[in-house]
């Protein structure tokens, strides 16, 4: 070929750069031929490159719909309805995904709207479930303003991002949401919940003052601040609230679950297990927390049926908590040095959760028998363990790391953590064997949600005085800072730091 068939040919080459579009249309061929992992790459193209379609927008909303990153699809699925308000679809999508997330308000209005948009839609018959469902499970109006859907969507998002432990971000969204709608007292309530999860205890309790000023005897205010008092033990002012607490009877299924999980969390059992209870009888079926405090308020008001029965609903929604039943002390007493057992490092290293297994590992690394543990029948399936577990079976083992990636840096921080709170606690009796549990507890979450364990002497004290403190009376943050060399401030702020990766409620 000469230099001028070079020339005549780049003239007819056509330059073609992918658009959303060509990505589009990718994603649907994939998703056809049941190319799950394809379609959901060519869609995500295709929004990076065409953020204002809202039909491209929509079938990506649907596909994370499927992987059940339902907040995402929400965020997709608002931004399409707000570039084409009119498209039946992306309604029924929005109806879809609201109920997926509770927020059932928004799931009526919006499987209503589809209704009338749209009567004889591909999707009535689903849209006619979603309404019959909400009009028999739920008694309420179907409809708040347009005003009034834009607080309960904001209140939604901060709480999900308090959730997952993102209590900065919440904070500055629930900052924004009471400054504009100044009267919105659940928004100020899971603020003053946020400042007290990042450490703002005063300005916490300042604002939940401010929402009793404004809103006498809010209910939810009032459990918060028991909360708070509790966690500070301050005994005196945690009195006052309660000699309050145990005078409402509220009417409502949200207020009764409010109250009676406010007393279970600061030990009172008995009132606990009457507003609880009050909400099985009439057919209230919870959410995991919901079970987790009422098994504990029947268990120790000595409702043992009860107790078990509600822990056996707890464990079918989330299995994870098998093992950490309320009466777990009474009926698996640990031998006097857990370190030292061969049995008991090995039903922990076979344990089905991670954080007892993490537990085990860790015994492994101060077992006198560890030869022995490592060649017997039931040693672990080291293929099997996950990540964290291998580094802390490398750590057990004498493995010498290079500590120059982000993530592992931060597990030998909350080694250095752990080792800390070894060193303060061994040898293990059976009660500090439950302080480790505990701690690998919140060790494994820490890790799951990227906690970076700086402080080691003040997260082992911190980990010491929440166990100490739930168990024994006359338990002071004074001393137990004094005894890991740590300030009461920075213990408290340890201490806030953990509360986030404990079974709390909304």
């Amino acid at each position: 070929m000469n230099n001028q068939q070079r020339k005549d040919r780049k003239k007819n080459v056509v330059s073609f750069i992918p658009n959303g579009d060509y990505y589009y249309n990718k994603g649907l061929q994939a998703l056809q031929r049941d190319q799950f992992d394809k379609g959901h790459k060519y869609m995500k193209r295709a929004v990076e490159l065409s953020p204002d379609d809202p039909m491209i927008l929509m079938q990506y909303a649907i596909i994370e719909m499927e992987l059940q990153k339902y907040d995402h699809a929400l965020e997709l699925l608002r931004s399409a309805n707000s570039l084409d308000p009119n498209e039946s679809d992306i309604v029924f999508f929005l109806a879809e995904v609201h109920a997926h997330l509770g927020m059932l308000r928004e799931a009526k209005r919006f499987a209503t709207k589809y209704r009338e948009m749209d009567p004889n839609g591909p999707y009535l018959d689903e849209a006619l479930e979603i309404l019959e469902f909400i009009d028999h499970e739920f008694d309420f109006d179907l409809l708040e303003d347009s005003k009034e859907s834009e607080m309960h969507y904001l209140q939604e998002k901060a709480r999900r991002l308090m959730e997952r432990g993102e209590f900065e971000q919440a904070v500055q969204l629930l900052e924004s949401v009471i400054e504009e709608f100044d009267d919105f007292w659940s928004a100020y309530n899971n603020l003053a919940l946020a400042y007290f999860y990042i450490g703002e205890e005063e300005q916490a309790k300042a604002l939940l003052h401010t929402v009793l000023r404004k809103d006498k005897g809010n209910l939810h205010a009032l459990c918060n601040l028991a909360v708070f008092y509790y966690y500070e033990k301050n005994e005196e002012e945690l009195e006052e609230i309660l000699e309050v607490l145990v005078k409402i009877n509220p009417y409502s299924l949200e207020h009764r679950y409010k109250l009676g999980a406010t007393f279970a969390l600061v030990g009172k059992n008995e009132e606990a297990y009457k507003w609880l209870k009050s909400l099985q009888r009439k057919g209230f079926e919870g959410d995991p927390g919901f079970y987790f405090w009422l098994s504990h308020a029947a268990y120790f008001s000595g409702y043992e049926d009860t107790a078990k029965s509600a822990w056996k609903q707890l464990t079918d929604l989330d299995p994870t908590k098998k093992g950490l039943e309320p009466w777990h002390d009474r009926d698996k007493a640990l031998h006097s040095t857990s370190e030292f057992d061969r049995t008991f490092i090995l039903e922990k290293l076979n344990n089905s959760y991670s954080s007892e297994r993490l537990f085990g590992i860790f015994l492994l690394s101060k077992s006198e028998h560890k030869q022995e543990i490592i060649s017997h029948p039931k040693w672990v399936d080291i293929e099997k363990l996950t990540t964290f577990e291998k580094l802390a079976l490398a750590y057990a083992l004498g493995h010498r790391f290079e500590a120059a990636e982000p993530k592992l840096k931060t597990f030998l921080k909350a080694m250095k953590a752990t080792e800390i709170l070894y060193e303060q606690n061994s040898p293990l009796d059976s009660v500090k064997s439950h302080l480790f549990q505990m701690w690998f507890l919140l060790f494994e979450k820490g890790l799951e949600k990227g906690y970076l364990f700086k402080n080691t002497d003040a997260l082992a004290a911190a980990a010491d005085y929440m166990f100490r403190s739930s168990r024994f009376s006359g338990v002071t943050k004074k001393a137990v800072a004094e005894q890991y060399g740590v300030s009461v401030p920075t213990l408290t702020k340890y201490v806030n730091d953990l509360i986030q990766f404990l079974p709390m409620y909304d």
